[in-house]
């Protein structure tokens, strides 16, 4: 019986031990509805390749964001709508990542899918790669609205990480339908307190966010 209880208080130890940093939390335990899709976990994002840090398919952000997504969720959860986020925490290792790649620039696998129109040279100046993210503060996520009935992701014109005019949120070429989808995603999360990234309609960041200077580097898992 002895070895059963040290087994148990070991391995508790060691579950308390891979925790996350005070003030962060894992979305599922706060609005478990939320869905997520982690593309830098895998090959389809703008470098073709998942991405160094991202071991699991797992959301994380500050326990104040997370809370406030929950907010979201609620609501659009009354038009049977819900979130559905394809980044979230990002680790300072990932931000790496993307500098690496960005300087490689006969690397052009998934151009014709993220970038046709801009010169992966450009990719800094032009604001869609910076060598500090958001996302390594915690409280940056990027995501999309679908339909709970149908699993379908709402059209917004165009898709996420998609570095082009037709991404930026004051976009006017849409589709009556990807305006009013658009109009909706970004009234809601303003909302409840997150600020958009005028170039990416996918993109915000939580006013008030708890570590505003602090950029973290653990592991997503």
């Amino acid at each position: 019986m002895k070895w059963i209880l040290t087994l148990f208080l070991l391995t508790s130890l060691a579950i308390q031990s891979q925790g996350l940093p005070k003030g962060f939390s894992y979305i599922k335990d706060v609005a478990p509805t939320i869905q997520g899709e982690l593309r830098y976990c895998y090959n389809n994002n703008f470098m073709g390749t998942p991405v160094n840090g991202y071991e699991e398919n797992i959301l994380i952000t500050t326990t104040s964001t997370a809370k406030a997504l929950k907010k979201v969720q609620d609501e659009l959860a009354t038009k049977n709508l819900g979130l559905k986020i394809f980044d979230a925490y990002r680790p300072q290792t990932a931000v790496n990542h993307f500098v690496k790649w960005a300087r490689v620039l006969n690397d052009t696998v998934m151009k014709e899918q993220y970038y046709p129109e801009v010169n992966k040279r450009y990719l800094f100046k032009q604001g869609y790669i910076a060598s500090k993210s958001g996302h390594s503060r915690g409280s940056t996520v990027d995501l999309t609205i679908v339909n709970l009935k149908t699993g379908e992701e709402l059209d917004m014109g165009s898709p996420f990480d998609f570095f082009g005019i037709s991404s930026h949120i004051m976009y006017e070429n849409l589709t009556d339908e990807q305006k009013k989808n658009r109009t909706l995603l970004q009234k809601t999360m303003r909302k409840y307190g997150f600020r958009s990234y005028i170039k990416e309609w996918w993109h915000f960041t939580l006013r008030g966010e708890p570590f505003p200077k602090t950029y973290f580097d653990f592991p997503v898992k």
